[in-house]
């Protein structure tokens, strides 16, 4: 996704799958906690749907929506973290494999760390309008 956009101007974006289908609207907003760089929308698929997380990465804003690679019935079948919490490194991974996604984990997370210590790569929430 272009880095250069304010992840905040996501919030409340329609989104749609690979097939122009409509998913539904961004409702929140992930970062990475040491980075700060938007990993994650988290998707509100319907009136009393829930949110289903996608990746920003390799998404793109095609006008003024979101545009996920993949399609609707993989995106609603993505696991349920619910929202206003912080993605831990665990519910992540299961995200990244639930999308077929490669991921390259830094050595903290191929080994444990030995104090039993965060990582601190958590994914922090960027909430409509709150930092």
């Amino acid at each position: 996704m272009q880095t250069d956009i304010d992840p905040r101007s996501l919030i409340g974006r329609k989104a749609f799958d690979r097939n122009g289908t409509k998913i539904g609207t961004v409702d929140e907003v992930y970062l990475d906690d040491a980075t700060g760089t938007p990993e994650w929308a988290a998707v509100r698929t319907g009136l009393f749907g829930r949110d289903a997380f996608v990746p920003l990465e390799p998404s793109e804003m095609v006008g003024d929506a979101l545009h996920v690679p993949f399609e609707r019935s993989l995106i609603k079948d993505a696991p349920d973290f619910g929202v206003g919490r912080h993605l831990s490194p665990e519910q992540e991974l299961q995200l990244y494999h639930h999308y077929g996604l490669d991921v390259t984990l830094p050595s903290e997370f191929r080994h444990p760390p030995a104090s039993g210590s965060g990582s601190g790569r958590d994914f922090g929430r960027l909430a409509g309008g709150e930092g």
